[in-house]
């Protein structure tokens, strides 16, 4: 079986997965403070891109 970690902080996802769609990609994390963090430096790095 395959152990599928956590795209924010790489703990190992439960039952309870968070799908979060970023950039045109979905990733899972294990809880909503991650999917917070993970939204938010998507934004940031978005801003970041678009001052280049």
């Amino acid at each position: 079986m395959k152990k599928t970690t956590c795209a924010a902080c790489d703990c190992e996802l439960g039952p309870d997965t968070i799908s979060v769609k970023l950039g045109g990609k979905t990733v899972e994390v294990c809880c909503q403070e991650c999917a917070e963090a993970l939204k938010e430096a998507s934004a940031a790095a978005s801003i970041a891109r678009g001052k280049d």
